[in-house]
């Protein structure tokens, strides 16, 4: 599970939105995200970041295992 940014959370609802706090409390996350657009939704991982991803972690090399190697039923 992901940890929520209350405070900024808050300020978007109850400064942003002009929500009363007894508003802003009774929204779910989902409603509160809709109620501010897609600008706050989680966006998809496009091609250039998942490159810069790739080219930052990239896959380590690991031993070949027995599992790995083709066996043959003579």
């Amino acid at each position: 599970m992901s940890a929520l940014d209350w405070p900024a959370l808050m300020r978007a609802g109850i400064a942003g939105l002009k929500l009363l706090p007894r508003d802003f409390w009774q929204l779910t996350p989902a409603e509160l995200r809709l109620m501010l657009g897609d600008a706050a939704a989680p966006q998809p991982l496009g091609r250039d970041r998942l490159a810069a991803l790739m080219e930052a972690f990239p896959d380590a090399a690991s031993p070949a295992s027995p599992q790995d190697k083709e066996t043959t039923d003579d």
